[in-house]
């Protein structure tokens, strides 16, 4: 069973040009880079000092698998670019809530 899936979950790599064991090792990888920069960025906000350098840097951690998907994938069907548009955005009005709460925060 876990061979079948394995197998399938492969051919998807070779079907649209990325190595799936690649793009789970930037998204998985990027997870502390992104924390790290979020919590630099709440750090600058609460001293007063710029946030525009954690910004981007989380940003760039929060996208940086999808990054790959753009630049080695290719046939990449439109309904995923959709779904991964979707997940973005909510994923990044999402994080902008909870980071401006944690600037608040006494």
């Amino acid at each position: 069973m876990l061979a079948t899936i394995d197998q399938w979950f492969l051919s998807l790599g070779e079907q649209y040009g990325v190595n799936p064991y690649i793009f789970g090792a930037i998204y998985v990888g990027a997870i502390p880079f992104f924390l790290v920069s979020i919590g630099w960025l709440v750090k600058s906000a609460r001293a007063g000092r710029s946030t525009v350098l954690p910004t981007m840097l989380a940003g760039f951690f929060f996208v940086s698998a999808y990054l790959y998907l753009a630049v080695a994938g290719r046939n990449i069907p439109v309904w995923v670019w959709i779904f991964l548009a979707a997940l973005i955005t909510y994923g990044a009005f999402s994080t902008i809530r909870d980071t401006r709460r944690k600037i608040h925060r006494d």
